[in-house]
């Protein structure tokens, strides 16, 4: 069995990168593919923490409650990718750019 450690370190370098490429990205794409490397490594977590947990209690049923609340969270995502495409979509059709410096023009 691998250590809890490794999935820690894992989970925290690739919500790092994710929460660096939010904060110093300005095209919108790449912002939504940071914020969802971030939701995937909370959900790397999630699975290694109910693993983590279903052996530590062999026999019971406790070990499916991390995926099933992973599979909320992708659903929740997938929606989210959803909503923020067709806003960038018809952002695009009106500015015709995707930087996000570009939408206080919006404001007026």
């Amino acid at each position: 069995m691998i250590p809890i450690s490794y999935y820690l370190f894992l989970s925290l370098g690739l919500f790092s990168i994710g929460m660096i490429g939010v904060m110093t990205r300005r095209n919108i794409i790449i912002m939504l593919m940071c914020v969802e490397l971030m939701l995937n490594s909370v959900n790397l977590l999630l699975v290694a923490f109910s693993k983590m947990h279903q052996a530590k209690n062999l026999g019971t049923e406790a070990g499916i409650d991390g995926q099933m609340l992973v599979l909320f969270i992708m659903v929740v995502a997938a929606a989210e990718v959803a909503i923020g495409l067709s806003i960038m979509i018809l952002f695009y059709r009106k500015v015709y750019n995707v930087d996000v410096q570009s939408l206080n023009r919006l404001k007026h």
